[in-house]
């Protein structure tokens, strides 16, 4: 399996998707509770407390703004893969294979239409579990379209059963 994703670097890798400003609205609801609400109380405290509280926080929005900014959906002629993950310990890459792929769909909705951030899938046609479901994904419903573009164009070119 890891020979199967190591394209992910390579030339043939193309990524169709990633996070949608969507994604960064809950840093800013943290940004605004950790400063904005925590720190000044940590400041009441002790300064020391403050200090501690202050690169705390900041570690802790740095981190999760990595971590959306980590999410790509992209395709390669095995299949179709995810990769996210900043820590080496937590960095990944969970696919479908386009021999195994059913279908890619998006969720409709206003909210989805209003800011060109869809909720993904990515079937697989054995298994529920084994499929790619992304949230927030920048303008994923043309990410679905290609996807499954591509899917057809490798079935009638006979190199997917």
């Amino acid at each position: 399996m890891e020979e199967d994703n190591a394209s992910r670097s390579g030339p043939n890798a193309q990524v169709v998707g990633v996070k949608s400003w969507i994604a960064y609205l809950g840093i800013v609801l943290l940004i605004a509770i950790l400063f904005g609400g925590l720190l000044p109380l940590a400041f009441l405290v002790n300064p020391i407390v403050a200090a501690v509280v202050l690169v705390l926080s900041a570690i802790l929005v740095v981190y999760r703004f990595l971590l959306i900014r980590s999410v790509q959906l992209y395709y390669d002629d095995i299949g179709v893969w995810m990769y996210s993950g900043i820590l080496p310990w937590k960095k990944g890459i969970a696919g479908v294979k386009w021999r195994d792929m059913d279908e890619a769909t998006f969720e409709q909705g206003f909210w989805s239409w209003a800011t060109g951030s869809y909720t993904i899938r990515i079937g697989h046609r054995f298994t529920k579990a084994s499929e790619i479901r992304l949230t927030n994904i920048a303008r994923g419903k043309d990410a679905v379209t290609r996807l499954n573009a591509e899917h057809q164009n490798m079935i009638r070119e006979g190199r997917v059963e």
